[in-house]
């Protein structure tokens, strides 16, 4: 059985176009989903419902194939999820179909684009990791400051005569990571002076 799905991302667009190929196609007016949202959104209620439709034998029939993926590694995802439950994928278009030897190749191939897309993507991140630690720059957590670093920050910063990226600069942090450590002591000092003044309170209190 075919099993249509067709989508558009806003409601003021019309599926006419797809479902007249789907129909074309072979597909079943009743046996056709379909969504009106953007491909970003996680949920897509017609999209589900068609899946939850195929059984084993079926093919899911789409248009072309960026209705039913926003990126390639999202289409592999679902196709292998399709072939998983023992059904097949067509996409009208591009003229693939997952029921054929033809197919199958070119999905097998989509695969492994993707796998080599990724590879580029880590071969670059670790370049650039390897740049930064070259230049003294580390990736990871945020650089942790010792105490005296800390009474450094908090004395620059209540100078007034130093720019904040001059502060940062010097200690080798960002700005997030010298307002936490500023904030941080704010609140331990305003801890300190509640604590001293309810000391007061009780030794004035005693005979």
């Amino acid at each position: 059985m075919l099993i249509g799905y067709a989508r558009v991302s806003t409601q003021e667009q019309t599926l006419d176009l797809q479902l007249d190929a789907l129909h074309k196609a072979g597909c079943d007016t009743d046996k056709t989903y379909k969504d009106k949202i953007s491909s970003r959104k996680a949920d897509r209620p017609g999209l589900k419902q068609a899946l939850d439709q195929l059984r084993a034998g079926d093919t899911l029939v789409v248009w072309r194939l960026d209705r039913l993926g926003r990126s390639l590694q999202e289409l592999i995802t679902l196709v292998n999820t399709i072939h998983a439950n023992g059904a097949g994928f067509k996409s009208l278009t591009e003229s693939m179909d997952t029921t054929t030897s033809g197919g199958k190749l070119i999905f097998h191939f989509f695969g492994a684009l993707a796998e080599f897309e990724r590879e580029i993507i880590r071969e670059r991140t670790n370049a650039g990791l390897q740049a930064a630690r070259a230049r003294g720059r580390l990736g990871g957590r945020p650089k942790a400051l010792t105490p005296k670093q800390v009474a450094l920050a908090q004395s620059l910063y209540d100078s007034r005569e130093h720019p904040i990226q001059d502060i940062c600069d010097t200690l080798g942090i960002s700005k997030g990571t010298l307002y936490r450590y500023l904030n941080l002591t704010r609140s331990m000092a305003t801890s300190i002076e509640r604590l001293n003044a309810t000391q007061k309170v009780v030794q004035g209190s005693q005979p």
